[in-house]
């Protein structure tokens, strides 16, 4: 059973005696961390402004699309589940070095996609390197900061994804795409070179932290069965699918909802972002200033408004539509850093096993993140437009408030020592 506070696992020092989390370079790999997740959302997102052009030129159907924007959860799943451990030994300058050059080739080869088939592969590649990326930021968060600065740095590396979305969901369209002659495929050839840069540079400049203890004996399904039985995990694990699937299967569409809706591609792409920008500042902030003991209840307020939101959102249009994304990513952006807070933060999970205890709530989640898309594509064949699919996502933000009153958090930094 893993059960030890992480403030008393001994840090390692550099040669003046200084812990990581009092070294000046700690700011150098919060930015490396950030640019290894605004490269996860560039990649990730750049699907979704393309579904139209993609599904005609493959001659594919809506539901082999929701397949093809599931696809790397799909690899994902199975990779995370191992992820962790990974990262745990091989350290994070390795791991997330591996995994922003796989997800560099994934963009990569859909420059030569011919078909369905293809297409998907390509697309699932991204799932091998994605894991070691979302494990391996935390864990070096972990590492390099404490006390209310980690919240601080977890709220700002965050912000790599939501603007790497961002960027991609407003500028494909708009701007990338013009840039290319209308070709998604070089687009994607583009996006393929920046992450290979990325990667390069987290090669150069990244720096481990050598564990102060031995993690190599330790049996992978021996830690995950200790980390398991741990009451919050459980529940932060069920949150995080839940999170997942409502997350992903709402963004991935929003273009195609949008347009289906009246608004021309490029100006769906703009108002598809604009939850994205919207929660940008809000993710830096609020991460700092909300109590750890506070964490759960601000997840069951944020994800009401979310449940209430996604239940309009195929109803209006025009202003009241612009007001409810931009709530909606007010609302929605902060419930996933808090669950990754209070995962690294719970007593129970030693800092050495936070790669791990990473690997499983990205294992869990990311089937969310395959069901929520596919499972949105399904039904748009099925009953002719997206009303349904939205329904169903507000049922799974539903389900998130009644598992946050489950959790009983409290903050290791809250004790006395």
């Amino acid at each position: 059973m893993i059960n030890s506070d992480i403030l008393q696992e001994p840090i390692t020092a550099d040669s003046r005696g200084k812990p990581p989390y009092e070294r000046p370079y700690r700011w150098i790999m919060l930015a490396l961390t950030w640019l290894s997740y605004f490269v996860f959302g560039l990649v990730t997102f750049a699907l979704a402004p393309l579904v139209t052009p993609i599904i005609e030129d493959l001659n594919i159907s809506y539901s082999q699309m929701g397949f093809i924007l599931g696809a790397w959860p799909l690899t994902y799943i199975i990779v995370a589940a191992f992820g962790g451990a990974v990262v745990d030994r091989l350290g994070t300058r390795r791991s997330i070095f591996i995994g922003v050059l796989v997800i560099g080739l994934s963009a990569g080869l859909r420059y030569f996609a011919g078909g369905f088939i293809p297409m998907f592969f390509c697309v699932a590649l991204f799932g091998i390197g994605g894991p070691l990326i979302s494990t391996g930021n935390p864990k070096t968060i972990s590492q390099w900061f404490r006390g209310k600065e980690r919240g601080m740095a977890v709220g700002i590396y965050m912000t790599g994804v939501w603007i790497g979305s961002g960027l991609s969901v407003s500028l494909m369209n708009s701007v990338i795409m013009p840039l290319t002659d209308n070709s998604w495929r070089v687009a994607f050839a583009g996006y393929g070179l920046v992450a290979i840069v990325i990667a390069c540079v987290w090669w150069f400049l990244g720096r481990d932290i050598p564990s102060a203890e031995d993690t190599q004996s330790e049996r992978i399904d021996k830690v995950f069965k200790g980390l398991i039985s741990i009451r919050n995990v459980k529940i932060i694990l069920l949150m995080g699918l839940l999170t997942f699937a409502a997350g992903h299967g709402f963004g991935n569409w929003l273009p195609r909802i949008l347009e289906d809706g009246g608004l021309s591609p490029s100006m769906a792409g703009i108002a598809a972002s604009l939850p994205t920008w919207i929660g940008i500042p809000t993710i830096i902030v609020v991460p700092r200033i909300i109590p750890p003991h506070f964490r759960g209840r601000f997840i069951a307020i944020a994800a009401t408004i979310c449940t209430v939101l996604l239940l309009m959102i195929s109803q209006v249009s025009g202003a009241t539509l612009i007001i409810i994304l931009i709530i909606y990513g007010m609302a929605t952006c902060c419930i996933f850093p808090f669950l990754v807070l209070m995962l690294m933060e719970l007593p129970e999970v030693e800092s050495k096993y936070v790669g791990s205890a990473g690997g499983m709530f990205f294992c869990v989640g990311e089937i969310g993140t395959f069901a929520g898309p596919f499972l949105m594509g399904a039904i748009k064949d099925l009953a002719g437009g997206f009303t349904a699919g939205t329904i169903m996502l507000a049922g799974f933000s539903f389900l998130r408030i009644i598992a946050a009153f489950l959790l009983k958090i409290k903050s290791p930094y809250e004790k006395k020592i």
